[in-house]
């Protein structure tokens, strides 16, 4: 027999002296309200503060899917995956999402998890095919609704909410408020969380960066060379402009990653990666990565092109100025640019010098290696590879991830190349890796 998950060994689990504020409202709304909206920005601490009620409701005793999670893009889905077993309930979680194997999740599905999390396309085919028993299902989230509708997929979630008819519990949450909910929720009278007041990090820096002419190019170029290229985001409007700024930079020899909705999954997935572990700190994005990637907070937030929208400004610089940290946002701007009317401060402008040192490349280099949890490996495997054969020492070593079948780990660069060598074809858990530079 299971012990039903606990809110106090969640806690300690994960190493917090006490819940935010958001998290214990939501934890206090769910015991007089069976339906819920969490209103909060980016970076606040929405995931846990939805599961925290999710998983007090599971059954862990009885099998089957008793919870849904329905979230906008694959990235958010596997986030709210690794953040649901990070809270140490053993309450099994599996996600799905477009560009995974529809096999094996099809497998994972007969034998199927406490909690399902997935974009709405992928949930929508599972439960349209009848891949699992979805008639148990008592719970469901609808994480970042307002990025879902804005994506498209209005008639995939009124499908999955039409045929879930056993759903007793739902929590909704959004970044930006909207005047009412669709119809389809079928949320009547919820009990809302609201702190979206003063999204705006108070400790957030403004500045101006003018560009002579129409080609702002150069001048970012400049800037992320006066910046060192310490690890920021570049955002852009077109993935076009994402491809133009990866051109000159990989021209130029700066470790950097592109990140938009044209890629495929894994080509996502690697940047991500490489982002997180240190060996890129130029990260050149769309709004995709505005909200709901699990990527850490930073310094530098740069705005190559200005979204039309205030609420896209604000959740792009959500991505630094968090908690008690600074950062910094920077504008660059062409003759052409004016400031949005959203802006209301006059920010400071920045005149970026000329004759800069092209900035060094970041310490970590990512190994990829051709084996995953599915072939049984983890990440001491990994770490006995690498140490033991490849005598690497413990500070050339940095993070390592473990996807279905493939590995991430980052290494110290100066010696990425002999290690390969080192421990490339080498035998775990009786696979024959293939180990490389991730490229």
């Amino acid at each position: 027999m299971i012990k039903k998950p606990n809110i106090e060994h969640i806690k300690k689990h994960l190493g917090f002296e006490d819940f935010n504020a958001m998290q214990k409202d939501t934890l206090s709304a769910a015991q007089k309200s069976n339906e819920i909206v969490v209103l909060a920005p980016t970076g606040s601490g929405k995931t846990i503060a939805f599961l925290l009620p999710i998983v007090t409701r599971i059954d862990p005793n009885t099998e089957g899917v008793q919870c849904i999670i329905v979230a906008p893009s694959r990235e958010l889905s596997l986030q709210i995956e690794q953040v649901c077993k990070s809270l140490g309930t053993g309450l099994k979680v599996n996600c799905c999402y477009g560009g995974h194997s529809v096999k094996v999740e099809k497998n994972n599905l007969s034998n199927p998890p406490h909690i399902l999390v997935g974009t709405p396309g992928r949930l929508a085919d599972h439960i349209d095919q009848n891949n699992f028993d979805y008639s148990y299902v008592e719970n469901l989230v609808l994480d970042e609704f307002d990025k879902a509708l804005e994506f498209g997929f209005h008639n995939d979630m009124s499908f999955i909410i039409e045929e879930l008819r056993s759903i007793d519990f739902k929590i909704l949450t959004s970044a930006t408020k909207s005047d009412e909910l669709p119809e389809f929720t079928k949320i009547k009278n919820p009990e809302v969380i609201d702190y979206l007041e003063g999204q705006v990090p108070k400790r957030l820096s403004l500045h101006v960066v003018k560009a002579p002419g129409k080609d702002k190019l150069y001048e970012l170029l400049k800037l992320i060379y006066f910046l060192k290229a310490e690890p920021m985001l570049i955002f852009c409007n077109h993935r076009e402009a994402v491809n133009r700024i990866s051109e000159l930079l990989k021209e130029k020899g700066v470790a950097h990653e592109a990140f938009h909705g044209g890629l495929d999954q894994e080509e996502r997935e690697r940047a991500l990666v490489k982002f997180r572990n240190g060996s890129a700190n130029v990260f050149i994005t769309t709004d995709l990565a505005a909200r709901g990637l699990d990527i850490p907070t930073i310094k530098h937030v740069v705005h190559y092109q200005l979204p039309p929208k205030e609420d896209a400004f604000i959740h792009r610089n959500g991505r630094t100025a968090r908690m008690e940290k600074d950062g910094d946002a920077y504008l660059v701007l062409s003759d052409e640019d004016n400031l949005p009317e959203y802006i209301e401060d006059n920010p400071n402008e920045l005149k970026v010098p000329s004759g800069l040192k092209e900035p060094q490349l970041p310490k970590w280099v990512t190994l990829y290696l051709s084996g995953g949890k599915k072939n049984k490996i983890n990440k001491i495997d990994i770490v006995g590879l690498l140490m033991k054969k490849g005598k690497l020492e413990k500070d050339q070593l940095g993070l390592i991830e473990v996807k279905d079948f493939i590995s991430f780990a980052a290494v110290d660069r100066k010696i990425a190349s002999e290690l390969c060598n080192k421990v490339n074809k080498e035998r775990v858990k009786k696979i024959r890796l293939k180990v490389d530079i991730a490229r």
